[in-house]
């Protein structure tokens, strides 16, 4: 039951990463964030009335578990989610999905830190894989033309100049080949996934309500995003001029994410939330290949890409089985 409600989440996890690319091309990233979010809190609260009233009005209170879940909201719902917004923007859904299925990875280091729990070799050997899948998958080589312009830059009599003008920019300035804009965003946003992963583990541990607990953590991101944003006062004036195409998307990615976040933590009742995580968080299994078809492959996606993900897979998928 748990890997089918694991799976069932993966799907609209990566459908909902092809709409916001989609989206976030219409519309505004801090818009489509705002109606994002609040379409989660719209459809779980929706959820949660019907599921309320089905039982009769009867539901027990775990003061542990609400202050877990409302942590959750902070660490997913919002920063982790806005990051991963942003990075989608600036990556493109592929190298964007494969940053965030290394959080598994991130749950584990903390808990090495936090909680004392011992890193075995294989555990590290497959940290490093993981490492190496993201460079290839984030390097970005030189253009073919920039080594002509460097030669032009070095004069008409051919005699050899630094290294670094023979590059065509400064030496500090060569490590945009290696860290895309977006890199650090995707890397942030899958930390605050893992806590927030951590957070919701441990609330569905204490209360198993993952309805309530999607609607809560929700609830907790949209606030944030009320008193933190200021965007968020021109919201209503932004909609009303807004793409309405955008403005729809990013509303079907609200109810795909919430309905996602949901079948996540379902999963965690019944299977570890290590497991339940490694398999809605293997993204780019579905994820490249959607975007090359449904989107003609505006990322480049090539064997380069392909190999760093699965590097990826494989090295969270080693410290997971472990």
């Amino acid at each position: 039951m748990g890997e089918l409600l694991a799976i069932g989440a993966l799907l609209l996890f990566s459908l909902n990463v092809i709409i916001t690319k989609v989206a976030s091309s219409r519309l505004d990233l801090n818009t489509g964030f705002l109606i994002s979010i609040s379409m989660n809190v719209l459809f779980a609260g929706l959820i949660f009335l019907g599921q309320w009233v089905w039982n009769g009005y009867a539901m027990e209170f775990h003061g542990l578990g609400f202050f877990m879940f409302m942590l959750s909201g902070l660490f997913a719902s919002y920063l982790g989610r806005y990051l991963y917004f942003d990075s989608i923007a600036k990556l493109g859904p592929a190298k964007a999905s494969t940053f965030m299925i290394s959080n598994p990875l991130f749950t584990v280091l903390i808990s090495w830190l936090f909680l004392h729990e011992q890193l075995h070799a294989l555990e590290l050997a497959a940290m490093l894989i993981v490492l190496v899948g993201l460079f290839i998958v984030s390097y970005k080589p030189a253009q073919a033309g920039q080594p002509l312009k460097a030669q032009a830059a070095s004069g008409a009599d051919g005699t050899s100049v630094n290294s670094n003008k023979l590059l065509g920019q400064p030496a500090k300035n060569r490590w945009s080949g290696f860290i895309q804009p977006g890199v650090w965003l995707a890397l942030m946003g899958s930390i605050s996934y893992a806590l927030g992963n951590i957070t919701r583990g441990t609330a569905i541990h204490d209360w198993n309500e993952p309805v309530l607990g999607g609607f809560v953590g929700a609830l907790t991101g949209l606030l944030l995003q009320l008193l933190l944003n200021k965007t968020t006062r021109t919201f209503l004036t932004d909609l009303r001029s807004a793409d309405r195409k955008g403005v729809w998307l990013y509303a079907i990615s609200g109810v795909l994410t919430i309905s996602a976040q949901i079948g996540h933590m379902a999963a965690m009742h019944y299977i570890p939330i290590s497991v339940a995580t490694l398999i809605t968080n293997s993204q780019p299994l579905l994820v490249i290949p959607l975007s090359y078809f449904l989107l003609k492959n505006q990322e480049g996606i090539n064997l380069r890409t392909i190999t760093g993900s699965l590097l990826v897979l494989l090295g969270i998928a080693a410290i997971i089985l472990n």
